[in-house]
């Protein structure tokens, strides 16, 4: 690796640490550029997962702390998520490497209009009008599933799990924050085995992102207001718009 990719990457994963802190989906970022630098589809998706793990240790440690987070009382939900993932990751090391290709220039496409009409400002509009809970089997349901997704290319899955926390378990918007860091660190704990065991890693690139992604979440952690979710929203939906047009050969 030249050192040019490796500033790159470090650069890239600060930027994603950024956007994950201020906006979420980073990894819409952080997972085109593994592939545009020469990694297999699906050799990117599984080395993306290194990052991701870092960032969530740091940000889970950090909500424990500060009292926002009890990960006793949330196994009942994130159990489902770890076996989702596991089917998911399966999924994503057997298929075919130019299915994935289309599926993840695809999904970034769609993915942009998803940040485009700001789903997530919704559904923290129906945080506080939120009375009741579904039963214990359909929330094991609606999350197996969300754990699929994210087991099968992670990128945008925390708007799905703020979703599932805010819209079906009924918490409310600090918790359902501080549960989906913890969620998505322990099902991506569960892929990233799956990819390890696929030989589907690249570990300097994975490293390296991580680094890059640890350093971008501190900063924006501590500079939140200075920098603005606003500003962040337009800048990922330029890279994912270009990244997936790009990833089909649009150009």
């Amino acid at each position: 690796m030249e050192l040019t990719d490796a500033i790159i990457l470090i650069v890239a994963g600060m930027a994603a640490g950024v956007i994950n802190t201020l906006a979420g989906s980073g990894s819409l970022i952080t997972l085109p550029l593994l592939m545009f630098m020469g990694l297999p589809p699906a050799v990117a998706n599984g080395t993306n997962r290194i990052g991701v793990i870092v960032q969530n240790i740091v940000a889970t440690g950090n909500f424990i702390q500060q009292k926002e987070l009890q990960p006793k009382k949330e196994w009942s939900l994130i159990t489902p998520t770890l076996f989702g993932s596991l089917s998911g990751a399966l999924i994503a090391v057997e298929i075919k490497e130019d299915i994935l290709n289309y599926f993840i220039g695809g999904l970034l496409v769609v993915m942009f209009f998803v940040i485009l009409l700001k789903p997530a400002a919704w559904i923290k509009g129906q945080a506080g009008q939120v009375k009741t809970t579904k039963s214990r089997v359909v929330n094991s349901i609606i999350f197996f599933f969300i754990g699929v997704y994210g087991g099968f290319i992670q990128a945008g899955v925390g708007l799905f799990l703020l979703a599932g926390l805010v819209l079906g378990a009924g918490y409310n918007l600090i918790r359902a924050n501080a549960v989906k860091v913890l969620m998505v660190l322990s099902f991506t704990l569960v892929a990233l085995i799956v990819f390890i065991s696929a030989g589907q890693v690249a570990w300097m690139y994975g490293i390296l992102l991580a680094a890059g992604n640890a350093v971008g979440a501190w900063f924006a952690s501590r500079n939140a207001s200075k920098i603005g979710a606003k500003n962040i929203r337009y800048i990922l939906l330029a890279v994912v718009l270009f990244s997936g047009l790009k990833v089909l050969g649009m150009f």
